[in-house]
């Protein structure tokens, strides 16, 4: 009987699974790098793609697939293929399509690592980037046309918290046959699905909320199977950017999880967000679930709830000296942990856009980028409090 007729949450749990000739129970895991064959006639045949199986792993492996095969269930795509790394999953999703001479219009609001590919390295290959304020639909018709090949946004902004209209975009970008790929890593899966907003390709860090417990590195590049067979397939084959087999049992079981540690993550940043907003020595809260959010409307109708994220700016020059006085939240550039973790952007993650590139984006020093987790919220609230004072 086909998973797909499942609800979600069972997905999660039993999509995917490819059990041996064991029986076994949990996933099982394949550390093998290579495969072996009947004869030399099933070698040629698998290698001239006239039989299906694995050929070497860092083509594919039987754990990576199981892992592959679930995520593509969950987010309602045809293809997934797993990366080594979120940034990988990102470097490939462009680099796979984009030529020299092509033009990719973004949204400023980037990663500091997207910001490097989009701005500085792609340029280096003769691809000109377009950054533009992603939240402004006019600047997207203003800067899409037919010379366009490709489309790039994160939404929700880390850490600004932007959300672009995704649907509004994918539709002027289609016009004119462009490509739109979505950094959907804050919302994670189970908030936000921009391919039925009319994305064409998501990636991940799942790394972050898919893992969830600061255990492994991983990425996801979601897509048609058509745009994976053209593009995709052969890029990553000859590059190599492959996710481990052990990395891939981790997040199999991260997903299993993944709605319910979710949905405890909104609730705690929903509370810790509404705290900061009233509290006087805090200068400006930013969370999509406040009705101050200028996208509030737009992020309602895009996810299903606001995220883990919780971005603020402290009153006077003091964001070092409330991070230094946490107790219970660790320092740390990483978010979507099960652990609160607290970071200051504009000397860690945001560094490499430079002290003009943060002021456009309004990344300030007193801005400080909360992860909340899954501590008791009390505590949390608690921390924060006696930080403040």
């Amino acid at each position: 009987m086909s998973i797909k007729k499942y609800k979600k949450q069972t997905q999660l749990i039993r999509g995917g699974v490819t059990r041996s000739q064991h029986g076994e129970t949990s996933e099982a895991l394949f550390f093998n790098s290579g495969y072996v064959y009947k004869d030399a006639e099933e070698a040629r045949d698998r290698f001239a793609g006239e039989q299906d199986g694995y050929l070497y792993s860092r083509y594919g492996n039987p754990t990576v697939s199981m892992f592959q095969d679930r995520m593509a269930l969950n987010e309602g795509a045809e293809n997934c293929f797993a990366t080594s790394s979120g940034m990988s999953a990102v470097f490939a999703s462009l680099m796979s399509y984009l030529e020299s001479g092509d033009e990719v219009v973004s949204s400023r609001a980037l990663f500091g690592s997207c910001y490097y590919i989009l701005n500085e390295l792609l340029p280096k290959y003769n691809i000109t980037t377009h950054l533009i304020d992603g939240t402004d639909v006019t600047q997207w018709e203003k800067h899409i046309n037919k010379k366009t090949k490709c489309i790039f946004l994160e939404s929700p902004s880390n850490p600004t918290m932007e959300i672009v209209d995704i649907q509004a975009v994918a539709k002027i970008a289609h016009e004119v046959g462009a490509l739109v790929i979505v950094d959907n890593i804050l919302a994670s899966p189970a908030l936000q699905k921009p391919l039925e907003l009319g994305a064409d390709i998501v990636v991940y860090s799942a790394t972050k909320h898919i893992d969830g417990q600061g255990r492994a590195m991983g990425g996801a590049i979601l897509s048609s199977k058509q745009h994976f067979e053209d593009h995709i397939k052969t890029f990553t084959r000859h590059t190599g950017p492959t996710l481990s087999p052990f990395n891939a049992w981790i997040l199999l079981k991260g997903l299993e999880t993944l709605e319910y540690r979710i949905n405890q993550h909104c609730l705690n940043a929903t509370k810790v967000a509404e705290y900061l907003s009233q509290h006087q020595r805090v200068e400006k809260t930013i969370y999509p679930g406040l009705k101050s959010h200028p996208q509030f409307d737009l992020a309602k109708k895009q996810m299903s709830q606001s995220g883990s994220i919780v971005t603020f700016n402290i009153k006077g020059n003091n964001a070092f000296n409330f991070i230094n006085k946490l107790s219970l939240f660790d320092i740390s550039n990483n978010f979507g942990d099960t652990k609160s973790l607290v970071t200051h952007p504009a000397t860690t993650t945001h560094r490499v856009l430079g002290e003009e590139g943060r002021k456009k984006l309004e990344i300030t020093d007193n801005m400080i980028r909360l992860s909340i987790g899954l501590e008791d919220v009390e505590d949390l609230i608690e921390d924060i409090d006696q930080a403040l004072k």
